[in-house]
């Protein structure tokens, strides 16, 4: 059992890793507004480039 609350928190650290650098090359956002966003906004793809992209523009 332990082993299984192992793999999806390693599984959920993963999901946030990848979802930080996509962030971060598709709108050049820094990694710390991405990890913020993530954090607010949650998993959800389109909201967050939505809000990475209104955070970038100038």
């Amino acid at each position: 059992m332990v082993r299984d609350g192992e793999e999806r928190a390693a599984h959920i650290l993963a999901q946030k890793e990848f979802r930080v650098r996509f962030l971060m090359r598709e709108t050049s956002i820094t990694e710390a507004q991405a990890r913020d966003l993530i954090d607010l906004i949650g998993n959800d793809s389109n909201s967050l480039l939505r809000e990475a992209r209104l955070l970038n523009k100038p």
